[in-house]
């Protein structure tokens, strides 16, 4: 059908992201929905009134466009005759307002390009916004990722759902990572950046050393042992005061 999108791989795309990424299947399905209207405004004309109708079954897409019915049609944008009217309705009378069917030829692939590209969007929106509102309370953190690549002197690291960044700044001078490596780091910030929340991890952080302690040494943990001050050269020497 000329007019139809795979609704099942639709779906299926759905259900992909809202149990993989844990953005709601709702909140994709109003980003389809407001691409699909865009997508109709700039088929049929931007500026008109229109409805747009998806058959969850089949994936059709059908655009109405409202019309006030009129005497005499001085605007066919948004009006329609009343003999034209009578038409598509049994009863049409002059002030009344009705739909007309305006589905352009090969809007379903229109679309559901449209859709693509909107869908593409608003999950980089919202992982996004998963990214800050899961980390913005972890700063202080120990957390356990995988070296996933090198940008510059830069380490990646891949916390499972989501990247973080090993900046060289925070690295110890002396270790070197490979791709593929188990690496424990210190959430030192989660910060704004121009293209969204960037988890920052830091392996040279005196914190990351009282962190560690605290984590293996259990009379620290519970209080008995209380540590006071680190002085580190990280990779080289440790002072615990």
């Amino acid at each position: 059908m000329e007019n139809g999108v795979n609704s099942a791989e639709l779906q299926a795309l759905l259900d992909y992201y809202e149990k993989e990424k844990g953005i709601s299947k709702e909140a994709l399905n109003e980003a389809i929905k407001e691409a699909v209207e865009a997508a109709a405004q700039r088929a049929v004309g931007a500026g008109r009134d229109l409805r747009v109708e998806t058959d969850p079954k089949t994936g059709e897409i059908r655009a109405f466009a409202k019309l006030m019915v009129v005497e005499r049609v001085t605007n066919p944008h948004d009006e329609i005759s009343r003999f034209d009217a009578m038409k598509i309705v049994d009863e049409a009378n002059i002030g009344d307002e009705i739909e007309k069917e305006v589905t352009p030829t090969g809007f379903g692939r229109i679309a559901a390009q449209y859709a693509s590209q909107n869908l593409k969007q608003h999950i980089r929106r919202a992982e996004k916004a998963l990214i800050y509102e899961e980390f913005k309370d972890r700063t202080g953190d120990i957390v356990r990722g995988t070296v996933r690549r090198f940008e510059r002197s830069d380490v990646i690291i891949d916390l499972g759902r989501y990247e973080a960044i090993l900046p060289n700044r925070e690295r110890v001078p002396i270790e070197e990572y490979q791709t593929g490596e188990q690496l424990r780091c210190y959430v030192k910030a989660v910060e704004e950046t121009g293209r969204g929340p960037e988890i920052v991890l830091s392996r040279s952080a005196p914190e990351f050393v009282i962190k560690l302690f605290t984590l293996e040494v259990s009379e620290i943990a519970d209080g008995t042992v209380e540590i006071i001050s680190v002085a580190r050269e990280p990779g080289w020497r440790t002072k615990l005061a």
